[in-house]
């Protein structure tokens, strides 16, 4: 294990508002426990490399529905649902 995955859970939220503000969003719209949550399942009912990539793909589609007139907060909760679906019904076809 490196030293990382030892870090204080304040150094997540530490890095969240840091990135946020680099990237000029409002770290409160994060959503770090769903996107983890999201990036939990996908690694174990699909592969690790495809957790990461959810993650985006989630990102996408949460500001493509925004466009459209979703709040963030139904659209993240939608759309993470949908792919957590998607990764056990992948597991259960055999992968």
């Amino acid at each position: 294990m490196n030293a990382a995955a030892h870090l204080p859970p304040s150094a997540l939220d530490d890095w969240v508002i840091a990135a946020s503000a680099e990237l000029g969003l409002d770290p409160d719209t994060a959503a770090t426990s769903t996107v983890l949550d999201l990036a939990r399942d996908v690694a174990h009912d699909v592969a690790r490399p495809a957790a990461p990539v959810s993650a985006y793909l989630l990102g996408l589609a949460v500001g493509r529905a925004e466009r459209t007139g979703s709040s963030t907060e139904q659209a993240l909760a939608e759309l993470s649902q949908r792919l957590v679906a998607l990764a056990a019904r992948h597991r259960g076809a055999g992968g």
